[in-house]
């Protein structure tokens, strides 16, 4: 009998929910699991807006408490189908802080009939960075942030094990309600603001500021917020300082939440929308960051894949591309060649021009395993195919601009190449985004005959704009199809204003 279970939950799969009353919203996050393959099936997240409840004393209204168990309500019935054992039940800040807090925590039980754990500001941090880890396959040191309504999270951490963490007591929700009293928005406050989270943030700032990280995250909230915006307004780039003061001026133009209108932002957001803004400026100054991307999970990620811990594959950018290519029938030889043969020009060009960064390879990798991921529709405009596919797939484990610049990548990999096509990305990565493309569309006309015996070893000469292509004598003579090809792609790239030469 327990054979069977164990057949059956591998075959038909097993369901888990994670529930996060947070200050400011309470999520709900269920998943299908079925041979190590996460799918999120449902997410509910209702503003609640809980922090806004509490007094100077700390003690929770009744309003507020109300909206709480009605939301839990809606949450109760989708928990009934989940065994119990698969579900975890957390609360943070503003259930930490509550001096009545017991009350809340009763009643929900009763509703969800189930146990609900307040956790620590340390305990939350640490399933953030988890969250984290899990879904945006980090390389090298990382730091996290994660404002919510009541509190900012603050983590360093190397791969799948945070370091160093702080929880703070600031979050949107309550510098609203504090700095920003009848929903007026001037410079003053958020002054105001933003030295209240100094004077907080400089109580830790030294800890974090000593340790080197290669990438900053933000998971979810205002940084969610502020990347909706950008790609709202045609911006392909990380969070970056000068964005967020641009932010502040439009938010100080609009004078108040009610007249708020910033292309991106969507209406629900708009209420804590500065609060949050100022808490972020304040963290990029206090801790000398210069850009951050939006992580692909935070706390709710966190507690689902704590629960399986023995299921999953936590290389999550290889579990995802190995998905990816399983679903759309990508001819996985062919695609580690192309993918071989394109990383050994770019070694070559990142050896001879200072353009590459830390996400290069990732870059470039991806894009070279599913540039073929079109011919699932049809042959003629597989690449158009393609990028049209990979705007609309989920890739957990990569950042939301690693994600445009693979598509980016596939979309141009043959035919001609669009002039714009990098307009829209910051001028910091176009020069590497502009040499990946050439060395894909080389490396997928050296792999033309989809057999490792008819590719050569190759040198790449990088002068400027000019890039010149050495093989071996004589080779290509005797490949007459790929040398009539690569003819083709030196006149491409020259109509998009680069050149290239084969001798």
């Amino acid at each position: 009998m327990q054979a069977e279970l164990q057949h059956d939950a591998q075959t038909y799969g097993e369901y888990y929910a994670a529930v996060d009353l947070g200050s400011n919203s309470f999520h709900m996050v269920i998943v299908h699991v079925v041979n190590g393959s996460v799918q999120i099936i449902g997410k509910i997240k209702q503003k609640v807006r809980l922090a806004a409840g509490l007094d100077e004393q700390l003690l929770l209204d009744d309003t507020s408490m109300e909206r709480g168990w009605k939301c839990l309500q809606v949450f109760s019935e989708r928990l009934q189908d989940i065994p119990p054992s698969n579900i975890k039940v957390v609360a943070t800040a503003t259930l930490r802080l509550a001096t009545n807090a017991h009350v809340f925590v009763r009643k929900a039980e009763e509703i969800l009939n189930h146990k609900l754990n307040v956790i620590s500001g340390e305990e939350e941090a640490r399933q953030i960075y988890l969250g984290v880890a899990y879904t945006s396959a980090n390389q090298g040191n990382s730091l996290v942030i994660d404002i919510g309504g009541a509190s900012t999270e603050i983590i360093i951490g190397n791969d799948m094990q945070p370091i160093h963490l702080k929880s703070l007591d600031m979050g949107c929700v309550t510098f609203m309600e504090r700095y920003f009293q009848g929903g007026l928005i001037t410079d003053e406050n958020f002054d105001k603001a933003k030295k209240a989270a100094h004077t907080l943030i400089s109580e830790v700032s030294n800890a974090f500021l000593c340790f080197d990280w290669e990438n900053c995250l933000g998971a979810s909230g205002t940084p969610q917020a502020i990347t909706e915006i950008l790609v709202a307004q045609g911006i392909s780039d990380a969070i970056r300082l000068d964005y967020l003061y641009h932010l502040q001026k439009q938010c100080v133009e609009c004078s108040s939440i009610d007249q708020l209108n910033i292309e991106g932002l969507e209406e629900n957001r708009k209420a804590i929308f500065p609060s949050g803004l100022a808490i972020l400026i304040s963290l990029f100054e206090a801790l000398d960051i210069k850009h951050m991307n939006i992580s692909g999970g935070a706390l709710r990620e966190g507690l689902i894949y704590g629960m399986l811990d023995n299921v999953t594959d936590n290389d999550r950018r290889r579990q995802t591309l190995n998905q990816a290519k399983q679903r759309y029938h990508i001819d996985t030889a062919h695609a580690a060649t192309v993918k071989q043969v394109a990383l050994s020009l770019c070694y070559q060009l990142c050896g001879q021009q200072n353009i590459c960064h830390l996400d290069t390879e990732t870059i470039l990798g991806a894009a070279a395993e599913l540039h073929e991921i079109g011919l699932h529709i049809e042959y003629k405009r597989h690449h158009e195919h393609g990028a049209y596919i990979l705007s609309y797939i989920d890739l957990p484990g990569f950042t939301r601009l690693q994600r445009s610049a693979i598509r980016e990548l596939v979309s141009q990999h043959r035919l001609n190449v669009a002039s714009d096509i990098f307009d829209n990305y910051h001028q910091d990565y176009r020069p590497m985004l502009k040499g990946l493309l050439r060395v894909l569309r080389i490396a997928v006309v050296l792999c033309l005959r989809r057999q490792n015996k008819h590719i050569p070893d190759v040198k790449l000469l990088c002068e400027e704009d000019k890039w010149t292509l050495t093989f071996p004598e004589g080779w290509l003579k005797s490949h007459p199809l790929i040398n009539a090809e690569l003819a083709n792609e030196c006149w491409l790239q020259h109509k998009a204003g680069c050149e290239l030469v084969c001798v």
